[in-house]
């Protein structure tokens, strides 16, 4: 029976309450006793003095796309980088996209449509539904704990051959029982990515199905609204109202008709002039709670974010590649709408960035924005941008800036992160090579640094409630997110004074955060000082 004693330490627990000095005690994967100052603590093996730290419930990134990192052999490596800011727990299958379940003929759609942007080497599926995926994650033993949602576009590509729009009555039947069948093995809730293709084709009494399927079973139903901006592809330009605040409105309605608990995913404002629609969008998701809707969001702390190059592209193009980018009129009209919605957005080629180009020979222009891209290849900017689509078969994957925000100017996301209804999480497409995502490496230390400790926008008890307890409860995650006797050990110890993101620097890219000290996942001591212990793959799967 292995023991530990964090000693002298400031605790949060979790839930709220301020924070105390005391000890905790773990006995092996569970807490086995919080003590405040001035009560007996027994003996341990092992002594951490935490005089002058904070220790906290480990962070729960609770919108990654880590799982499909997670089967490689070599993910404990690529997942550093959360261990490294104090994440314990993952919540993976988010945006519509999780890799199971699966059949034979669907798996080289779901690669093209996904798995490639995400992971730098294929893997093997030694699965097909998502309980036989849940057991082999288990059995190879993840490096950090794993909630999983069950994706809408893998369901589609699962149960239907229909590739978009409506589907047959039979094909929508076998989509919701494998919906049904993935929550009863363990699936957290079911995810809509209704900015990709197929999610962005699904007429919305189809999504009112599936959300019908997840109210049943109590679980929550997580989306990539259709429009994150003023304007977008997944509308027709002719629909003059502003098209977030309509993708917004849609969920909203089909949340209160069906009863179901909707995750509103990163909750950004996409281009300059969409800014000013942060404060109607925040007010239509307290108006729909105060009426009883179950609605919460979630964001992460910087002013941009990762997604595919041809996010920005409308549908009638996608849906006519490979051969648009060799159709004239296709290239024009193309030219034509984004050069006109960059316009109205006050959104540009300056402000994409690539972090991995997705092609051979391509890793020069990663950390380049189109625009310098485009000097160097001697070519405007919309051609660079349909060349890198067209070369890395729209797989490449860029920043997007001016979310929420930019440099000097935050008040968008600050309206977002200091709203108690927001969850925090990464987002962050994590790669091998390139250049980082930002939060990949720091969303955590950035919010209990920037927006804590500097700006003191949000109480510290209330930060880390919103990244651990309040996320275990969304997703029903037994036993986790608050320090508690009988609780599954999983434990961040950080430097308030200290803890902070280091944020890219001109061509420098975001480095490793500051002030993590010790990090425990499931009672084993995975980060001591700073320091990773590589052999330790201390994780497991958490249905529920």
């Amino acid at each position: 029976m292995a023991t530990t004693l964090i000693r002298d330490g400031k605790i949060i627990t979790g839930d709220g309450r301020t924070a105390f000095e005391g000890n905790l005690l773990i006995e092996n994967d569970r807490i086995a006793g919080v003590f405040q100052k001035g009560e007996e603590s027994p003996p341990a093996d092992a002594v951490i003095d935490a005089a002058g730290l904070m220790v906290s419930p480990g962070f729960i990134d609770m919108h990654s796309h880590s799982d499909w990192l997670v089967p490689l052999e070599d993910h404990p490596a690529l997942l550093r980088c959360l261990i490294q800011q104090g994440v314990t727990t993952i919540v993976g299958g988010n945006c519509g996209f999780s890799p199971a379940p699966v059949r034979p003929e669907t798996l080289k759609i779901l690669d093209r449509s996904l798995a490639a942007t995400i992971i730098d080497k294929p893997f093997e599926y030694r699965w097909r539904t998502m309980g036989e995926f849940l057991d082999n994650i288990n059995e190879s033993k993840p490096v950090v704990n794993m909630a999983e949602l069950v994706g809408h576009s893998t369901l589609r590509f699962f149960g239907a051959d229909t590739r978009r729009g409506a589907m047959t009555r039979d094909e929508m039947k076998q989509c919701l029982d494998e919906t049904r069948r993935a929550l009863n093995e363990g699936a957290c809730g079911l995810s809509l990515g209704l900015g990709y293709d197929p999610g962005m084709y699904s007429p919305l009494e189809e999504l009112k199905e599936f959300f019908k399927v997840a109210a049943e079973a109590g679980r929550p139903v997580t989306v990539h609204l259709k429009a994150l901006s003023l304007l977008s592809p997944t509308y027709p330009v002719t629909y003059l109202r502003a098209h977030n605040i309509r993708a917004l409105n849609e969920m909203l309605d089909i949340a209160r008709k069906t009863g179901a608990k909707l995750q509103v995913s990163h909750f950004i404002f996409v281009g300059r002039r969409s800014w000013h629609t942060a404060q109607p969008a925040i007010e239509l998701v307290e108006k729909a709670r105060s009426e009883g809707v179950d609605v919460m969001v979630d964001a992460f702390p910087y002013t941009c974010g990762n997604t595919t190059v041809n996010v920005v592209m409308p549908y009638w193009f996608i849906a006519g590649l490979p051969e648009n980018y060799h159709n004239m009129w296709a290239r024009t009209q193309l030219r034509l709408e984004l050069e006109l919605g960059f316009r109205l957005l006050g959104f540009g080629y300056r402000d994409f960035q690539v972090m991995d180009a997705g092609f051979e020979g391509g890793e020069d222009i990663n950390g380049l924005t189109i625009a310098e891209i485009a000097l160097r290849w001697g070519m405007n900017a919309f051609n660079t941008l349909l060349k890198i689509s067209e070369l890395s078969r729209g797989q490449a994957v860029l920043l997007f800036h001016a979310y929420s925000g930019e440099p000097g100017n935050e008040s968008p996301l600050e309206a977002v992160l200091r709203h108690d209804l927001c969850l925090f999480e990464t987002d962050a497409l994590i790669k091998s090579r390139g250049y980082p995502n930002p939060a990949a490496m720091g969303t955590f230390p950035r919010i209990l640094g920037k927006f804590v400790r500097h700006k003191k926008m949000i109480r510290i008890e209330d930060a880390v409630r919103r990244m651990t307890s309040a996320s275990a409860e969304r997703f029903r995650l037994k036993d986790r997110g608050t320090l508690a006797k009988g609780r599954f050990a999983d434990i961040t110890i950080f430097d308030p004074d200290t803890i902070a993101d280091t944020p890219p620097a001109g061509a420098l890219p975001a480095g490793a955060p500051k002030g993590i000290r010790h990090v425990f996942i499931n009672g084993a001591h995975i980060l001591e000082n700073g320091v990773i212990s590589a052999d330790l793959r201390a994780g497991m799967i958490l249905r529920v």
